[in-house]
């Protein structure tokens, strides 16, 4: 199969990731002497982020190659996407050449953000809008406007390529989704120009609430569940008489009807009514617990508001062994058995070591100073379930913590401390510049010989240099 792009900028760029990326062979034209330069800088980017959103490998990359003609580059093409600027004369003159040279049974996309089919077929072309979101590479909606029998094919397409096409019933300006944008984006306008607020106040007011619930139940389900138990009716009946109110910049609305809240009450029915306001609160959670975690591991968003947070909370203390992990087990740790994922304990003791190395004074502060400890080997014995939900306390035994060697036990805790599983890990001191081992600074070195003196006294470990297949 094969793609023919033209227009290499941000979007055609990305339409080319995505389909070189599932398989695809793709051809691209684009007047720009940096075009090149661009799209390979694109395909960098989505070669570091869309293989990682799956739990299996992507198909074996097509080829990549660029044309100086517009005809080399749609020979053979099964889908051809133009992304040129939004300037309608120059789409027209573009899709003259393309409808000269174009196969009769290729989808013809267009990029688009607002004109309609109507508009870019005045010369008799047979362009459809497939208008993408960036990144195309990574976001799966298109929006598709046109031809049924087109669209239906393009959405076949679309799908095999692991994109989500949504088709407007009736052509209009801006299609959907950025006639919403839009809205939003006079109002932010309007707030900034009367000096209400700032462009970054306006983005964390996204960012912090909204936008999270937008991002896996869209609007109407979102305020489906603001009605409680009662649902859509009673939230429209409830919120309905603000439409007249002073609140936006943008007073054209529809006239709040009778007729009106029935439709969409009936509608938001159809769409949501199989599950329960209890059961949707929870798929609404476990949806932003999901987001939450992947936004704080890059500290983006709230997810650096998390882990801003989570410093102040205090660190269980102990006369035992030090407490390496006081943590709740999230949804997302389990699995189709119901119980946390065999993976998973080995996050939460790989969470525990690194604990372990901020209290011995190894942690992110003298990893900048070029040293750090690398895990060589682990071993996990999983002893009983753990469920979503339940408490994971990490208790953490040294072994030995001579020379470049660190060795540690981890026991992970389950409900009333009763022992889950071990895991034992092998870390060696490596010098990060020279990635060859090397020897702790001598403050670390005193560190570890205090908690590896104290934890001498203790009985070894069961389990304690074990390996797999062992028998007793």
């Amino acid at each position: 199969m094969k793609a023919a792009i033209i227009g290499g900028g941000v979007i055609g760029g990305g339409w080319a990731a995505r389909f070189l990326l599932n398989g695809w062979d793709v051809a691209v034209y684009d007047t720009d002497p940096q075009a090149d330069r661009k799209i390979l800088d694109v395909l960098e980017n989505a070669r570091r982020a869309l293989p990682a959103i799956y739990n299996k490998s992507l198909p074996a990359e097509g080829e990549l190659r660029f044309n100086d003609e517009i005809a080399e580059v749609i020979v053979g093409a099964d889908w051809i996407q133009e992304s040129v600027p939004e300037r309608l004369e120059l789409k027209h003159v573009v899709h003259a050449e393309i409808a000269k040279h174009a196969s009769a049974d290729a989808v013809i996309g267009s990029s688009t953000s607002g004109f309609k089919p109507s508009e870019l077929n005045r010369n008799e072309t047979r362009f459809i809008v497939a208008h993408p979101f960036n990144p195309v590479y990574l976001l799966p909606l298109v929006e598709l406007v046109g031809d049924p029998m087109q669209t239906e094919t393009a959405a076949q397409i679309l799908r095999d390529i692991g994109m989500y096409p949504l088709t407007v019933r009736n052509e209009i300006d801006a299609h959907i989704a950025d006639r919403l944008l839009e809205a939003v984006w006079r109002e932010a306008l309007w707030l900034v120009s009367d000096g209400v607020a700032t462009t970054s106040e306006i983005d964390e007011a996204i960012r912090m609430g909204f936008g999270l619930r937008w991002a896996q139940m869209g609007l109407f389900e979102t305020y489906r569940i603001a009605g409680g138990e009662a649902g859509m009716r009673h939230f429209m009946q409830q919120f309905g008489p603000a439409l007249s109110w002073p609140w936006t910049k943008l007073m054209d609305v529809p006239e709040f009807t009778p007729e009106l809240v029935n439709l969409i009450a009936e509608q938001s029915d159809a769409q949501s009514g199989h599950l329960s306001i209890r059961e949707l609160e929870r798929l609404r959670d476990d949806n932003l617990v999901g987001m939450l975690r992947a936004l704080r591991i890059t500290g983006s968003g709230a997810g650096k508001i998390i882990t801003d947070h989570e410093v102040r909370f205090e660190d269980p203390s102990s006369d035992e062994l030090p407490v390496t992990a006081h943590r709740q087990i999230p949804v997302s740790w389990t699995d189709y058995n119901g119980h946390m994922n065999e993976a998973h304990f080995l996050e939460a003791s790989a969470e525990a070591t690194d604990r372990f190395l901020e209290m011995i004074g190894a942690g992110p502060e003298y990893v900048s100073t070029g040293k750090s400890y690398f895990t060589v080997e682990n071993h996990v014995r999983y002893l009983a379930e753990l469920h979503a939900g339940e408490t994971l306390k990490i208790a953490t035994q040294v072994l030995a913590g001579d020379g470049r060697k660190l060795h540690l036990f981890h026991n992970l805790n389950g409900v009333d401390g009763n022992l889950a599983a071990t895991v034992e890990t092998l870390l060696l001191h490596v010098d990060l510049n020279t990635r060859k081992s090397c020897s702790p600074d001598t403050e670390i070195t005193k560190s570890i010989g205090q908690f590896a003196s104290a934890h001498a006294k203790r009985a070894v470990p069961e389990g304690a240099g074990r390996f797999v297949g062992q028998r007793g």
